[in-house]
């Protein structure tokens, strides 16, 4: 089915756009049409359609794709122990760390899920949400334990914002300048400055102990840099 497309009444298109014959809405293609105003509703819609460059797949269900993590879940429903559970962070311990999947966050240090609140964002960073989150967790959830965790080998601090700039616009085909990646020049300095940022929120009591860590991944272990 394809959806809606509502057209402002200042947009404007060449008179001379033909809609292509490959054009494709899911089931069926659609046939060469001329629109013969370009003022016409019909014709504004399909060439913003074609610019969007939109393509539909209506006979392919896009849930196919997660067919095999659903079927892990029904299993991992069967013995499932969290039912009823508060949400408090039962060992009282909130994590700040990396999305790298080469982290185990709650296994790193001996816990199990249901007893901490763990942050993810590229590099480790204790972003604004993540200080809200924070203010939250200390709050609300019972947390008095607060780690921000950076690793080794990270990508977000192995390489420069140029550099990953010209990654991304390799693998995405797009100029990436306008996206803030936010590399990490010193990891050790980098830490040092996301606890403070926490220490330094009025909204997390200074009997909250917080610590900045280094995580290795090539031998698991976790050293506190402060």
């Amino acid at each position: 089915m394809t959806p809606r497309t509502t057209v402002p009444a200042s947009t404007t298109v060449p008179a001379s756009t033909t809609v292509p014959a490959s054009t494709t809405t899911g089931r069926t293609a659609t046939t060469p049409t001329r629109w013969s105003s370009p003022d016409s509703p019909q014709f504004a819609t399909s060439v913003l359609r074609q610019r969007a460059s939109v393509l539909f797949v209506a006979d392919i269900p896009a849930q196919a794709a997660f067919d095999d993590l659903i079927a892990a879940n029904r299993t991992y429903a069967q013995t499932f122990e969290l039912a009823g559970f508060d949400g408090v962070a039962r060992a009282g311990v909130a994590m700040v760390t990396c999305m790298d999947s080469r982290i185990d966050p709650l296994g790193m240090i001996g816990l199990s899920p249901g007893d901490a609140k763990i942050l993810r964002n590229p590099g480790g960073r204790v972003t604004d949400r993540a200080l809200v989150a924070l203010v939250l967790g200390v709050n609300l959830l019972g947390v008095d334990r607060i780690l921000v965790v950076q690793h080794t080998r990270c990508a977000m601090a192995s390489a420069s914002e140029p550099e990953l700039h010209r990654r991304l616009s390799a693998a995405t085909g797009e100029d990436t300048s306008w996206l803030t990646i936010g590399v990490t020049i010193d990891q050790v300095a980098s830490i040092k400055e996301e606890v403070a940022k926490v220490q330094a929120h009025p909204l997390i009591a200074s009997s909250v102990a917080v610590g900045g860590f280094l995580y290795d991944v090539d031998t698991g272990l976790l050293d506190q840099v402060i």
